[in-house]
């Protein structure tokens, strides 16, 4: 195990591994760091926490310096230099008619350039406007491409659940996501309701699938014969929360409906039960695919 320093940046919930060095820190102090972009201002969530030696990408690097009056200084000035900047960027690109969307800009740290993020439908051949950006700016100037869920991380907003967007507050890293998760927990397959605000399938699909996929196959299929204590009957739907299924029972005349906990339902499983066709199957794969 080894000692770490936990930073994250302003823009972005991923941690950061640091060592401290000589320097004593607190959680919540900004601290500057070095990285593949040069100088950063960031800010310490663990002052020191264990972790284990795979975690860690050799050599470590060292925290530069806790971040002094003056860092935080010019950190607030370049903020406050962003909507203007937002706006300039947006007026050139009006201007030459370019296809794409500005969603954002950065200056650097130490103030060398500044980085707009756009996104686009292709590639852009933006030269021109950067000569126009440089003329303004009188610094290096950088354009970034991101794709249409990197959008939803930096502009951030209002998940359907009501808590902000998860890859803008609490997770570090995109996952795969599939359509077959939305089909395990048996929600309804509508994009209009399994879609997050970047129009692909909610991130969120993933947290629980590991225990829906594992009851999903326990469950008998809807529509399924089984038998119960109090008879025979089809499945009518399953609850995979408590592990129970709903049957529809026809006894001497009349229909009844009872949820039958999955342990006293007897049913056959498999290709008796009725597996889903080569047809479905390359459906369902194809669906994952887009």
């Amino acid at each position: 195990m080894a000692t770490v320093v936990v930073v994250k940046f302003k823009r972005g919930c991923k941690p950061y591994y640091f060592s401290a060095g000589k320097h004593v820190l607190s959680r919540g102090q900004g601290v500057v760091v070095e990285t593949a972009r040069g100088l950063e201002y960031a800010v310490v969530v663990d002052p020191a926490r264990e972790v284990a030696e795979s975690e860690i990408v050799s050599p470590l690097k060292p925290i530069v310096r806790p971040a002094s009056e003056k860092d935080e200084a010019a950190l607030a000035a370049y903020e406050a230099r962003r909507p203007e900047a937002l706006r300039i960027c947006k007026e050139k690109v009006a201007a030459r008619g370019l296809p794409m969307k500005i969603i954002d800009c950065e200056f650097a740290f130490d103030g060398s350039k500044v980085v707009f993020t756009f996104t686009a439908e292709g590639r852009v051949d933006f030269r021109e406007l950067v000569r126009d950006l440089a003329s303004v700016f009188h610094l290096r100037i950088e354009l970034r491409q991101v794709g249409i869920r990197d959008e939803a991380r930096i502009l951030g907003g209002i998940a359907p659940c009501g808590r902000e967007v998860c890859c803008a507050g609490c997770m570090p890293d995109f996952k795969k996501v599939s359509i077959k998760m939305a089909k395990n927990q048996g929600l309804s397959l509508n994009p209009g309701k399994i879609s997050g605000l970047c129009g692909r399938l909610m991130c969120c699909l993933s947290y629980e699938n590991e225990y829906y996929a594992a009851a999903y196959k326990k469950m008998p299929k809807i529509g399924a014969a089984v038998s119960t204590s109090e008879g025979k009957g089809s499945v009518v739907s399953t609850n995979m929360l408590k592990m129970e299924v709903r049957v529809k029972i026809e006894k001497d005349g009349s229909v009844v409906y009872r949820d039958v906990p999955l342990a006293d339902v007897a049913f056959r499983r498999g290709a008796e039960q009725g597996e889903k066709g080569d047809d479905e199957k390359n459906q369902d794969d194809l669906a994952e695919k887009e």
